[in-house]
């Protein structure tokens, strides 16, 4: 008999396709479930879903939109960023529009080119402050085709995403790394570690942006970090192996440091 540790690592589940096909694939509310577990996790994982039409049966993502800025841009929301702290317990599809006030974003998710994105006076006023250079927009990943909608929802929802996306803290991220080789470790703009798990196949860490932290409203202490759904059973086994023994060391160095009380 398979332990339940074993099924866990694997997190595979059979489920029947849409053709009434009996498949395997993956069980993402189980991964979810060890995610959580493993990391001590206080905000549900997300699993982003890049398409070429909205899926049947998703919700659009519905909220008023204000009075475009003078460049045009507006939205639901003040950039796509927003989208994961909306998503953290129902699965909604957003499209262009719905990014379009953040063109930063527009450009790192596929919606806009690099010449579209910086004809937006948001870039201008970013760029007229120092906080970027123009010279480092081309070097941006971002998504190579052009998305008709990008899926958010809880991971334990999802069927099969592109990206599963964590809010961490810094012990976190510690007991993430120390298993997984080869994560990466990025800055501004935040919201590029999703091409970068997407486009680059790579496990990516984002120390935040101010643009990102601020319209958001994300905690100093979080971080956020991208993962490769295909990459998703290597980081589970990775931190079932890592965060045992990250727990171990911390019941010693506390048992250890009693004696200095």
């Amino acid at each position: 008999m398979l332990s339940k540790s074993f099924d866990l690592v694997q997190a595979w589940a059979y489920r029947w396709s849409a053709a009434g096909e009996f498949n395997v694939g993956r069980n993402y509310k189980e991964i979810a479930t060890q995610l959580e577990a493993s990391l001590g996790l206080t905000v549900p994982p997300l699993a982003i879903t890049f398409s070429k039409s909205a899926p049947a049966g998703v919700p659009h993502y519905e909220a008023p939109m204000p009075a475009p800025a003078p460049d045009g841009r507006t939205g639901p929301v003040s950039a796509g960023c927003v989208f994961w702290m909306k998503a953290t317990d129902r699965t909604f599809t957003t499209n262009a529009a719905d990014h379009a006030n953040c063109s930063v974003g527009s450009f790192t998710h596929g919606f806009k080119t690099l010449e579209e994105a910086a004809k937006g006076a948001d870039i201008a006023a970013m760029a007229e402050c120092n906080w970027v250079s123009p010279d480092v927009f081309p070097l941006i990943t971002h998504i190579k085709e052009k998305p008709g909608a990008v899926t958010y929802g809880p991971l334990s929802q999802a069927t099969d995403p592109d990206v599963v996306f964590l809010r961490v803290n810094p012990k976190q991220a510690m007991v993430l790394v120390d298993g997984l080789q080869g994560v990466r470790f990025e800055g501004k703009p935040q919201c590029h570690i999703i091409p970068i798990a997407k486009e680059l196949n790579q496990v990516a860490i984002s120390f935040g942006c101010m643009a990102s932290r601020v319209r958001t409203g994300m905690p100093n202490g979080e971080m956020t970090l991208a993962i490769p759904a295909g990459k998703i059973d290597e980081v589970v086994a990775a931190l079932q192996k890592s965060a045992p023994a990250e727990y171990a060391v911390a019941g010693y160095a506390s048992d250890d440091a009693k004696r200095f009380a």
